[in-house]
């Protein structure tokens, strides 16, 4: 079991000003690549329209469901396990070819390559809750949950994972991360035409990012927070159910290496669950955690009188 501590890239990031001095929102994309993003948001919007349409016309069959829960959890799989737990916070050492599966299985979630996706994470705790921070609630529940992608905040890898440059599989991935993107769409297709595109593709879109944007807005604004962890994260049992784990974000907040982010039995974690199962079949090693001690003298130091 590793003893968890700080990531040495994050020891060199400046101190945060305190809570409500905030910055001008980082904007470098083009007004063209911000109006892409918003046809982007906003378009499967109309797509789940007419699912619900087939639904409640019963025009939805059973192959349609399967796809939409498969490809749903493989994407959450390449979101949770992949691109935050492993790519992001080192939470586990994998093998290459377990590596390129979560890495390609992320990439079909359609919430940016994977150099995008782990250097906006990487400075979202950086600067939690703080001026910078790509998607604080402070600045807006909406803005949290999509406004930020539609304004066209970019991010900075060479300060917030600038050590994913130099691995060749993540820039790789991250190079032909339209190809893994067009793979979500065209095997749904192949197995159920444009049924499967609408419910394999952009429904599962549609559902898998708006589940995974509410960790930044719903767990920054509602649920409790166990653990005082210098900004407003919470844990939140609904997002936690739908995003396999991921809800228990104050837990994550708290202890940010960890690879497991219920810690307690009554936590259902999903993908802590998958993490279990792959280390006890001996495919991943040196998985992160936080030991029963790391988390009384936390609490007990949250909670002493001042």
């Amino acid at each position: 079991m590793q003893v968890l501590e700080r990531p040495p890239e994050l020891e060199h990031v400046p101190e945060p000003e305190p809570i409500g001095e905030r910055a001008p929102f980082r904007v470098d994309n083009p007004f063209w690549m911000r109006a892409l993003l918003l046809v982007f948001v906003v378009a499967p919007l109309f797509a789940l329209g007419y699912a619900i349409w087939q639904l409640w016309q019963r025009e939805v069959f059973w192959i349609d469901i399967a796809l939409l829960v498969g490809f749903y959890t493989l994407a959450q799989i390449g979101v949770t396990v992949g691109y935050h737990r492993y790519l992001t916070h080192r939470g586990f050492v994998a093998p290459t070819w377990l590596k390129f599966t979560l890495l390609v299985l992320g990439s079909m979630a359609i919430e940016g390559p994977a150099l995008t996706w782990a250097s906006t994470h990487l400075e979202h705790h950086a600067k939690s809750d703080r001026e910078g921070d790509p998607h604080s609630p402070l600045d807006g529940f909406i803005h949290a949950h999509v406004g930020w992608i539609i304004d066209g905040f970019y991010h900075d890898s060479n300060k917030y994972g600038h050590w994913l440059e130099k691995d060749r599989m993540v820039m790789f991935v991250t190079r032909t991360f339209p190809i893994w993107v067009s793979l979500g769409f065209i095997i749904p297709y192949m197995v159920d035409g444009w049924r499967g595109v609408l419910w394999g593709g952009v429904v599962r879109m549609l559902l898998v990012q708006h589940v995974t944007w509410s960790v930044n807005s719903i767990c920054h604004t509602f649920g409790s927070r166990p653990f005082q962890t210098g900004d407003q994260s919470t844990n939140n049992w609904i997002v936690a159910l739908l995003a396999g784990g991921e809800g228990w974000h104050n837990n994550h907040h708290a202890f940010q290496r960890s690879a497991f982010h219920g810690l307690y039995w009554w936590q259902p974690d999903s993908s802590g669950w998958i993490i279990r199962g792959l280390e006890m079949l001996g495919i991943i090693r040196d998985v992160q955690r936080v030991t029963p001690e790391q988390m009384a003298k936390r609490m007990a130091r949250d909670t002493a009188p001042a």
